[in-house]
């Protein structure tokens, strides 16, 4: 289930409590203070734990694995962006309204997987793999996945080291 922003009209999804298109609050509240409308998916703030796609964080051991985490986006098309994106078919070029909607939708993806790790206690996500599909000719759907794992402190491996030293 949706909701309808008051302020822009975008539908946006249940589990957002903000419009992620002009920050507004789902109650019809102005948007943070450090909410950025240049950069309208930095808000909410992604969690701070390390992603790669890659089965390695570079200088860092993985210690534990939390498992799987993963997140999706379905993102709705328009009328008027078909219409565009059918004429940018035509005469040649980028279609700038569905490579703005493949960026929201991967930042939204990522966003929530990278919560979910968080909420297991993740120090990283890695292995990261990210899809695109479209579901029913109108929507994409974005989905990220990856395996949520602890890291050994940064120093453990140099305190080993000197350890054995004598």
């Amino acid at each position: 289930m949706k909701w309808t922003c008051s302020s822009c009209s975008e539908e946006i999804e249940k589990d957002f409590d903000s419009c992620w298109s002009c920050g507004t609050g789902k109650d019809g509240s102005e948007p943070p203070a450090n909410w950025v409308k240049e950069h309208p998916h930095s808000y909410p703030p992604m969690p701070d734990i390390a992603c790669s796609t890659t089965p390695q964080i570079p200088g860092r051991t993985v210690d534990v694995s939390r498992g799987l985490v993963c997140g999706e986006a379905i993102m709705g098309a328009n009328i008027l962006r078909d219409l565009v994106a059918g004429i940018t078919d035509i005469v040649g070029g980028r279609s700038g309204a569905y490579e703005g909607k493949l960026r929201e939708g991967r930042a939204i993806a990522i966003r929530e997987m990278m919560q979910e790790a968080e909420n297991l206690g993740a120090h990283a996500v890695v292995g990261v793999d990210i899809d695109y599909e479209t579901v029913a000719e109108t929507m994409l759907m974005v989905s990220a996945s990856g395996t949520a794992v602890l890291l050994k402190p940064a120093n453990s491996i140099k305190n080993a080291l000197n350890k054995k030293r004598w």
